[in-house]
């Protein structure tokens, strides 16, 4: 399979600001995204999505998500599409993306919780690194936390050579090759039973929010009943899984996990919806080290 890499961020490139998944309830949150990248040097249009909804998601329907996913993978004057929220929707529009019109124009494509269904499918459909990364409504809709923002350019001006956990927690020792890829784990859940699965060697990261932990667990149990999962998957980075509904030690259910699966697991990775997050290249060649609680990339994934 030949991997498709888009093109570095540069100054006076432009952003696109997509809605696909959940509504923009305050388009002020949008409007100050706007402000933050323009004046970090950064040209912003706003798809016709974030002003208009149905029910709890963007767009007027369905349609005029996937329309508009189009339109901005076929505007040239757009270098950059990043998301504007996460919520629920992208399920709905999958088996509707023509993945040739993103396969014939790669650019760069972020965001991540609902958004994590695309970044999987466009790997899988279409062959593209796109990013796990912070969003224009929640993340840049206020006050923009620095480490998230210097994260998310560095790595889409090409520059991130590792990302890292500060106090890794190792479940199992080890290292491990493969392609990183994952996500938001809820969501990750939501395509099993589609064709959404590399055919190689992965490195599995994950995080969540909002969930109790025997949900967790079934969450993972059900991922890696997934045969080709299973089968790939050859180590696994945690992020944050935040705000636990209940008093059950997730670590436990991590260490059962790791020995079960016999492969390196470590967590404490600033991959998260928490403000302050680190972006991650998606689908692109890595090595894992759970002792050092460090995600080595190996490859480039950006092209000039």
């Amino acid at each position: 399979m030949k991997i498709i890499k888009p093109k570095k961020l540069k100054k006076g490139d432009t952003i696109g600001i997509l809605a696909v998944s959940g509504k923009i309830k305050d388009i002020e949150k949008i409007n100050n995204a706007k402000k933050i990248f323009i004046s970090s040097g950064y040209n912003v249009t706003v798809s016709e999505t974030c002003f208009s909804s149905h029910r709890y998601m963007a767009g007027s329907c369905d349609k005029d998500c996937v329309d508009e996913l189009h339109n901005f993978f076929l505007n040239k004057n757009i270098n950059a599409i990043l998301c504007a929220r996460g919520g629920y929707g992208t399920l709905r529009l999958i088996n509707k993306i023509d993945w040739n019109i993103i396969r014939n124009n790669p650019k760069i494509f972020a965001g991540y919780s609902d958004i994590t269904i695309l970044l999987a499918m466009m790997y899988k459909k279409s062959n593209l690194i796109t990013f796990h990364a912070p969003m224009a409504n929640g993340d840049f809709g206020s006050a923009i936390n620095e480490y998230t923002k210097k994260s998310l350019i560095n790595t889409l001006e090409g520059n991130t050579e590792f990302i890292e956990a500060r106090y890794p927690d190792v479940y199992n020792s080890g290292a491990a090759n493969g392609v990183l890829w994952g996500g938001n784990l809820s969501s990750l859940v939501s395509l099993c039973g589609s064709d959404f699965v590399p055919d190689e060697n992965i490195i599995l990261f994950l995080e969540d929010l909002n969930e109790p932990s025997y949900k967790i667990d079934k969450m993972l149990t059900q991922l890696f009943n997934t045969e080709k999962i299973r089968q790939n998957v050859r180590g696994i980075a945690l992020g944050e899984f935040t705000n636990i509904k209940d008093d059950y030690d997730l670590k436990n259910i991590f260490s059962e996990m790791a020995h079960e699966l016999k492969i390196p697991v470590s967590g404490g990775f600033k991959i998260t919806h928490e403000k302050t997050k680190d972006t991650v290249p998606y689908g692109v060649k890595v090595l894992f080290d759970s002792n050092q609680g460090r995600i080595t990339i190996l490859d480039k994934y950006l092209t000039d």
